[in-house]
């Protein structure tokens, strides 16, 4: 018999013809949610294979349902929705498609891309435009309803200046803004020189300058509640918040009464608090739903035919390989130091 394969998602079919010339491919069908741990044990009985994806909560639900399991199959090295010591208990690799391929920076591309255009979007108005557009028609320049601040010669502020920061500052700076941006450690002068960036020594001063804060930190402890109502008193009345971060990084309830009570103009949001390994069924407060200044995304950042076709095909090259027998032991989670 051939292996079989669960593919917790529907994924570009370019990875799919992947698999199907070595195994039998079943994909959970639903686009509008997540599946759920008993889903997923259920699934799981009659797999050889689970093709997870970012955020799929793996449960003891999971494993127990089958010991047998050839491999729980991730992109990365790392989550924390994956149970670690339930697979291990039960046997179950634990297999990671970064044993096979180098990192590609699609994803954060994607992703920086995604944060610009919410810049874009909030700078000019453009979903509130196309909302008032469709609901009253054209009236050209007869309107000062949709006055936006535009971006050229705007700030933005970069809280973090990882992979995703830095493909966002050449992008931010083609439309002639100001970058300026803080971390717990400084780049080389020369390194700030290249990329086009200034330094502030403090988060606050980025919080009372710039016109467009972006959260570009990764989320850990010391990040957990990083912005809350002191950090968005701070912000200018006309500045805008941008999080294509991490949810758990602001008090989400302190920025929906800050854009309510036009403590900051407005945001764009592509996480949220209600989201893996927090729930296992993301939601987003119905308060930002009766918001006209927010811009909201599903945590789409890199969701384009190239950055996720590129993801899971990797994902499911390293199936085929373990199928083969010709997938190294950097591959398999479970022999490596899980951080």
């Amino acid at each position: 018999m051939r292996p079989r394969v669960f593919v917790v998602q529907p994924v570009p079919e370019v990875a799919i013809g992947i698999l199907r010339g070595v195994a039998d491919v079943e994909i959970y069908p639903h686009i509008d949610r997540q599946i759920s741990a008993g889903e997923l044990a259920s699934a799981a009985r009659n797999a050889d294979y689970i093709f997870a994806m970012h955020e799929t909560t793996v449960t003891e639900e999971v494993f127990a349902a089958n010991p047998k399991l050839k491999g729980v199959v991730l992109a990365g090295r790392h989550s924390d929705t994956i149970d670690f010591d339930a697979a291990r208990r039960h046997g179950v690799p634990i297999l990671t498609a970064t044993g096979l391929f180098d990192p590609s920076p699609r994803v954060s591309r994607a992703t920086a891309d995604l944060a610009v255009g919410m810049i874009v979007d909030l700078a000019y108005r453009i979903s509130e435009a196309d909302r008032y557009t469709r609901a009253s028609g054209f009236r050209q320049e007869q309107t000062m309803a949709l006055m936006g601040v535009g971006c050229t010669g705007r700030s933005v502020g970069l809280i973090g200046l990882g992979r995703v920061a830095q493909f966002m500052v050449p992008r931010l700076r083609a439309f002639e803004m100001q970058v300026l941006y803080t971390k717990r450690s400084r780049l080389p002068i020369e390194e700030e020189s290249a990329l086009g960036v200034t330094w502030l020594p403090h988060q606050d001063e980025i919080l009372r300058t710039c016109d467009f804060v972006s959260l570009q930190c990764s989320y850990n402890p010391s990040t957990h509640l990083l912005i809350g109502e002191r950090e968005l008193r701070l912000m200018k009345p006309s500045a805008y918040f941008i999080n294509t971060a991490r949810g758990r990084i602001v008090d989400e309830p302190a920025l929906v009464k800050a854009l309510q009570e036009g403590t900051i103009a407005g945001a764009g949001l592509d996480v949220f608090w209600h989201e893996p390994p927090v729930t296992p069924f993301p939601w987003v407060p119905p308060a930002f739903y009766k918001l006209d200044n927010v811009v909201l995304a599903p945590h789409n950042g890199g969701a384009t035919w190239d950055s996720r076709g590129e993801m899971t095909s990797r994902i499911a090259q390293t199936i085929v390989a373990d199928i083969k027998g010709e997938l190294p032991p950097s591959a398999r989670l479970e022999e490596s130091v899980v951080v």
